[in-house]
């Protein structure tokens, strides 16, 4: 059996990070990576663009140069699911028998797609959309001739496989949202709408408001997609079958142990769970959301990165705190830039203060309480989300300049002297991003 110092569950954002940090502490502690996936670590958020034809699998896609693990001296177990963990003997158990121990862990297991009940998914022709696999398995289908393609979701998953067939041309595809506007968890309804107008414009057919109630088999070949059945009682033809509903927190491994998990693995602000020696972090860890004071899952790719550093500095014996993080958003889909952060769509009884401006194309927001920046969201001109996001996250008292959050060109120099020259004595670039710290690699 292999032994450990360090054990990281999980090859992407968060394990990345975590690496990282540990070799800054810890240059010669044993050090191990386990993936079920095949591959070096590589940008998830960028399959769309490998479905469109601009990226191969390549260099352009890795997260890390390919020499990133001897270069940190990282064996890597890939192409290895781990089966079950024994926290009393801390080892994990691989499907294949084998076990790997550690000293300390870290859980960066991410998101498991969310698949609706729905009969036929079993039918060739449906498919995921949240890793490498599943793009190439798309792009199989549309080289083989798939014509006719219905998403399943009109969330950013959704959005991304939709936009990236769009690019490629030659499909006819068809969109069908559960709720009553897409992008809802990401946009408010005026936000929604635009992107629905455009996606329209695209040759989209956007259905919202109904589901997919079953995949139904071809008629010429009853092993195949043929079209699906809406809870409407429509029924729509098609050749292949996007899934695209959302992820969950991937918790398979930590159900019947002692750690503690809500809709996520329960942590601390030092990224530990409540088994000492344990951390977690990214989409499958509830950590610290510093705009609604409380503990959520966010499943975002610059928080899985940042909770990895935290988690892999205290892994090395630091006493680091994560700050806190909350969701943000953007994406530049349909030729459409859009960003959100916070609170960007408040309910009718929050006691807070909106701030909008439209026309010529943009929609631009933003949402006080008591002085304070909680939200914001941004279409068609995101240049301000960096600094919008650095004041959300640093609670900078904004009420003296709130009228001026959403001016074109509002950036760092807009600011008070004070809190610029602030900040950029901390090391942080014209747009409000971190260049140096924790955030910085």
């Amino acid at each position: 059996m292999a032994h450990y110092k360090y054990l990281i569950v999980g090859n992407s954002a968060g394990g990345i990070g975590a690496v990282e940090a540990i070799r800054e502490v810890d240059s010669q502690g044993s050090l191990a990576i386990v993936s079920d996936e095949p591959y070096s670590a590589y940008s998830r958020p960028a399959i769309s663009e490998f479905l469109m034809g601009e990226r191969g699998f390549g260099d352009r896609m890795y997260y890390r140069d390919p020499e990133f693990y001897d270069r940190h001296r990282v064996e890597q177990h890939l192409g290895a699911r781990v089966a079950r963990l024994d926290l009393e003997s801390r080892e994990a158990v691989l499907e294949n028998g084998d076990r790997l121990g550690w000293e300390r862990l870290l859980l960066a297991t991410g998101g498991v797609p969310i698949t609706p009940r729905m009969d036929g998914l079993e039918l060739q022709g449906v498919h995921r959309f949240t890793t490498i696999d599943h793009a190439r398995n798309i792009d199989a289908a549309l080289q083989q001739g798939a014509k006719r393609v219905v998403v399943v979701g009109g969330g950013l998953i959704g959005c991304s496989l939709t936009s990236a067939l769009v690019q490629r041309g030659g499909v006819e595809v068809v969109m069908v949202e559960l709720l009553d506007r897409v992008l809802a968890a990401v946009m408010d309804a005026t936000a929604s709408a635009l992107v629905e107008a455009r996606l329209r414009e695209l040759g989209v057919r956007v259905v919202t408001g109904h589901s997919v109630a079953s995949i139904l088999p071809a008629a010429s070949d009853a092993s195949r997609v043929g079209s699906v059945a809406l809870n409407s009682g429509e029924e729509v033809p098609c050749d292949l079958v996007g899934v695209a509903v959302g992820v969950a927190p991937r918790l398979e491994l930590v159900r019947e142990t002692p750690i503690q998990v809500n809709r996520g693995i329960v942590v601390d602000h030092h990224m530990e769970t409540t088994v000492p020696g344990v951390f977690a972090c990214g989409d499958v860890a509830e950590a610290y959301d510093f705009i609604y004071d409380s503990h959520r899952v966010v499943a975002i790719w610059p928080n899985a990165y940042i909770g990895g550093r935290i988690a892999g500095l205290n892994m090395a014996g630091g006493h680091h705190e994560y700050d806190g993080c909350t969701a943000m958003n953007s994406f530049s889909y349909f030729d459409m830039a859009l960003a959100s952060a916070g609170l960007f769509d408040p309910g009718a009884d929050d006691p807070v203060q909106t701030i909008t401006v439209s026309g010529d194309g943009v929609y631009k927001k933003v949402v006080l309480r008591d002085g304070w920046l909680v939200g914001f969201l941004l279409q068609g001109d995101i240049d301000q989300a960096g600094v919008l996001f650095r004041l959300m996250r640093d609670r900078v008292p904004v009420a003296d300049f709130q009228d001026r959050l959403l001016e074109d060109g509002f950036g760092l120099v807009s600011l008070p002297r004070p809190l610029r020259d602030a900040w950029l004595s901390e090391g942080v670039g014209p747009d409000g991003s971190l260049t140096g710290g924790l955030a910085a690699k």
